[in-house]
């Protein structure tokens, strides 16, 4: 069954998150400062204080399209790995769009167009929010324009055809339409993009035209809400409770969806289960990254975000998991992760592609290049399980499919991908041009 109210973990923490800052003042951002770019239904649920927030009918229609998702135990892949770790992963892949953002671009639609909004702006990285917007736009009668990174619009065309396909404009980032990207093509013709880049492009178009609002596919609070009909879908799903729980993170939608229902139920004593972020090595927000406040897009255009942070003017290596590369973490996460809730490890591309063909060759689902970082280290921690003999529960979620990254997957077969590790001097170029 399809959960009736997103659940929203703040009121159940020990410390509140930091608010983020205007730039100018230094003073937490008000409505006002917000309403440019959101509606302020979206506003009200980014700063709410209810546990639980109720999902519309209207959300609730179109998410029946695919919602609940499958949750499966992985059989075949604990058969192959010869372990006695009881794997299951939670399948966002059956959404419309392919993914688990989905979840959050459908309340994003209805909300803006319940206000009168006509056109949405946006970036993506990999594809995957691109397409969940335009989806969700679709089913709303929005325009939809997006910014989609350059590495992953040249690596996966197919992914901008599919946002064509429901109606959207896609402009490869930095573009030259608007100021931000202008000036980073001025100043690096060949730059492969970022999501930062890619924000700053969408937010400066939405802040220029009146009946238009800017959407976020990860990091703000008001997404990872959205996202948590996983976590609450899987706990009614599972037959036994899950000892680790592991996701992706890029910008944190994915594995907050997942775990923070499980976290609810461990920060009440009800359960002792381990969280594990993964993100990638050339992308290390949690694991290397500091928590400080940043701007959240590279042109310094969004308010102060109190994360783990590379620094906002970190472009990453172009990893082919396009929706991980992300100078920072989402805040709510961020805060979380300093109240040592969870843990975070890193991976390599090569590593998650070699999970990715595994799990594909025994589960039959080809994942996108996102979650096999969290298959990466599933795969690890079920072999430890069989170094152990530990019978451990392992829960993971899957959250899309990788039919539009087969080029990707071609060149990890033919042994041509390459692995990124981030150089301290970069980083260290970065975090010092953070907001003073």
């Amino acid at each position: 069954m399809i959960p009736s109210n997103w659940y929203n973990i703040v009121p159940d923490l020990p410390v509140p998150p930091p608010p983020p800052l205007h730039p100018g003042t230094r003073r937490p951002v008000g409505p006002d400062d917000l309403a440019p770019l959101f509606p302020m239904e979206l506003i009200a649920q980014e700063v709410s204080g209810d546990r639980y927030v109720p999902i519309p009918q209207e959300v609730l229609d179109v998410y029946r399209l695919w919602r609940p998702t499958p949750l499966i135990r992985a059989h075949r892949l604990e058969k192959a790995l010869g372990t006695p770790a009881r794997i299951y992963y939670k399948y966002e892949g059956v959404s419309p769009a392919g993914s688990h953002k989905a979840n959050t671009s459908v309340p994003q639609a209805y909300y803006n167009a319940k206000e009168g909004v006509r056109l949405l702006t946006t970036e993506t990285g990999a594809g995957q929010w691109g397409s969940a917007l335009a989806f969700a736009c679709a089913q709303f009668g929005l325009e939809c324009r997006i910014w989609m990174v350059r590495a992953s619009y040249d690596q996966k065309p197919y992914r901008s055809s599919l946002m064509r396909v429901y109606g959207a404009t896609v402009h490869p980032s930095p573009s030259p339409v608007t100021g931000a990207g202008s000036k980073a093509l001025a100043d690096h013709p060949d730059s492969p993009g970022s999501l930062g880049l890619a924000i700053s492009e969408a937010v400066e178009v939405a802040a220029s035209i009146p009946e238009a609002r800017y959407a976020l596919g990860s990091v703000l609070s008001h997404v990872l809400l959205h996202q948590t009909v996983i976590g609450e879908e899987a706990l009614a799903q599972l037959p036994e409770l899950p000892d680790l729980v592991i996701g992706c993170t890029g910008g944190g939608s994915n594995f907050a969806g997942l775990a923070f229902p499980f976290l609810r139920e461990k920060l009440a004593g009800r359960i002792g289960t381990v969280f594990r972020a993964v993100e990638p090595a050339a992308c290390p927000s949690f694991t290397r990254g500091v928590y400080a406040y940043d701007f959240g897009d590279t042109a310094g255009l969004t308010p102060l975000l109190k994360m783990h942070t590379l620094g906002h003017s970190f472009v990453p290596d172009p990893i082919h998991a396009g929706g991980l590369r992300y100078h920072g973490m989402a805040p709510l996460l961020s805060h979380m992760y300093e109240l040592g809730l969870f843990e975070a490890v890193t991976r390599t591309q090569s590593e998650c592609f070699e999970a990715g063909v595994r799990f594909a060759r025994t589960e039959g689902i080809v994942p996108a290049p996102e979650p096999t970082h969290a298959l990466a280290e599933t795969i690890a921690e079920a072999l430890r399980c069989k170094e152990s003999g530990e019978e451990k529960v392992i829960l993971t979620a899957l959250c899309g499919h990788g039919h539009f990254d087969l080029a990707a997957y071609d060149r990890h077969l033919a042994g041509e991908l390459e692995d990124y590790t981030l150089p301290q001097e970069r980083l260290d170029q970065a975090l010092s041009e953070l907001p003073g």
